[in-house]
């Protein structure tokens, strides 16, 4: 994990690359749709596949003159030319987030599901927030979960108990070396009880006192309580998450994990509201 993550000095926003897209990302994009895809299209003397893909990029994507292609009059298609232009293309310095995942997209339609698999695996692995579903690339994070993330996590200091655990929950999440989901929840659900202890200003508070006043308050629906104390207590059942892990414990996943952290964040964005 890099300093800047480490210490939380990196944005919400693009430790979980919404609306970004990193080199190290870029990079394996790149990797992915060379090797997987553009040179699974290519055949050295007439190229009928790789040639219908650069007219349509041309035509549907680019919009640019069609004999600026590297498409020749007999759909002769030279490798090398067209590789080159795509990698310009890709890699421009001027080149925004959401051109890369057009062209991406676009080259869907002509590809394997191999492709698609390949390029959801690193999207994965390097903690994207969006995916390819049905050969569509669509947001898994939305810009209000993560404006609920960044708002609970830039609270004031009365606050940095609960600060702390979000951090902690984040980097846990975000780490694209060594993620660790089941600590990242044990993180989250702490954020929550050091909130219950502030705003109950009972340091042995628990989520069921807390619920409990906010209920009294007419603030809490007792349908809404009862979700609550559920969602907790997933967490600290037999098989909960927060127990020693042992051998045959379920694996923990990016998306359960994620989920947990903007649940949480959310859950003590409202408590904060309650007490203005």
């Amino acid at each position: 994990m890099k300093f800047s993550e480490r210490l939380g000095y990196k944005p919400v926003k693009e430790q979980l690359q919404l609306e970004s897209i990193d080199s190290e990302l870029k990079n394996s994009l790149w990797s992915v749709y060379l090797e997987v895809f553009l040179k699974s299209l290519k055949n050295w003397s007439h190229e009928p596949a790789l040639a219908k893909y650069c007219r349509a990029l041309w035509l549907h994507l680019f919009k640019l003159p069609i004999d600026t292609s590297a498409v020749y009059n007999d759909n002769t298609v030279y490798d090398v030319d067209i590789f080159q232009f795509l990698r310009e293309y890709f890699f421009d310095g001027n080149r925004k987030w959401y051109e890369i995942y057009d062209l991406l997209e676009f080259s869907a339609s002509f590809a394997s599901t191999d492709f698609i698999e390949i390029i959801n695996a690193i999207l994965d692995r390097e903690k994207s927030a969006y995916r390819f579903v049905n050969k569509q690339i669509i947001p898994i994070t939305s810009k209000i979960e993560i404006d609920e993330l960044e708002k609970s996590i830039s609270s004031t200091d009365i606050y940095k108990p609960v600060n702390t655990h979000l951090n902690s929950a984040l980097k846990f999440l975000a780490d694209k070396q060594n993620p660790d989901f089941r600590n990242s929840i044990k993180e989250s659900i702490s954020a929550v009880e050091s909130m219950c202890k502030i705003f109950t200003k009972n340091d042995k508070a628990t989520l069921g006192d807390t619920l409990t006043q906010l209920e009294k308050k007419g603030h809490l629906h007792p349908a809404l309580k009862k979700a609550f104390s559920s969602l907790y207590g997933y967490t600290s059942d037999a098989g909960g998450i927060r127990h020693a892990l042992i051998e045959g414990d379920r694996s923990i996943r990016f998306h359960e994990a994620k989920f947990m952290l903007i649940t949480c964040s959310s859950f003590i964005n409202f408590i904060i509201s309650e007490q203005i």
